[in-house]
């Protein structure tokens, strides 16, 4: 997996944003996910970094998500810091799990659990969940329905430049979303070149 960084505004790339962007690389994804880069968005802070991911399981994708890392060094303060951590989920679930009250709130839940449980400090979190269900009618009648859950978040990260943790608590909710049960405690995570493609390049 390889991050890369965005600057913008004719601005150089300052050292704490760069150990950031070279401490996305060491993080530790279940082979089920498949991480790569992709392009950050601009116009958002002087400098940023994005990864985006998908999880397979048997041939299916069952999640995907994007996360963002930006960074401003003259601090902000809706951030009450210098960087921010932006994140994406969607997962398909069933149909009933759709019309669950508390659906809404187990999906925050299992983010901020993620984030706890991979020692990842963060203060100032904020976002939504979101719950899409779709009918289908007339000739597409037969596709039948479908439900999504769509998770966004940010957090301001408290435990710069290493951010390894936070990738990999996004790659948890990504995991959990989808349905997949997790690791037992002290079973190693081995991933697989799928799951870390593009690292070291």
């Amino acid at each position: 997996m390889v991050a890369r960084e965005e600057t913008h505004q004719g601005a150089g790339v300052p050292p704490e944003f760069a150990a950031a962007v070279a401490s996305l690389r060491e993080a530790v994804l279940r082979p089920e996910v498949y991480c790569e880069e992709m392009p950050a968005p601009q116009r958002i802070a002087p400098h940023a970094t994005a990864l985006s991911a998908d999880v397979t399981v048997d041939g299916e994708d069952v999640a995907t998500g994007r996360i963002v890392v930006l960074h401003d060094p003259a601090g902000n303060a809706a951030w009450d810091g210098t960087f921010r951590c932006v994140a994406y989920c969607r997962a398909e679930i069933e149909g009933d799990l759709a019309t669950d009250p508390l659906l809404t709130d187990v999906g925050w839940t299992w983010l901020t659990d993620a984030l706890e449980a991979h020692g990842a400090e963060y203060g100032a979190i904020s976002g939504t969940v979101t719950r899409v269900q779709t009918e289908s009618y007339g000739s597409m009648s037969d596709d039948g329905g479908s439900a999504q859950l769509e998770i966004r978040a940010s957090w301001t990260p408290h435990d710069v430049p290493d951010l390894a943790r936070h990738v990999e608590a996004w790659g948890e909710l990504l995991c959990t979303a989808g349905g997949m049960e997790p690791v037992p405690d002290g079973v190693a995570v081995m991933p697989s070149r799928r799951g870390q493609r593009g690292a070291g390049s």
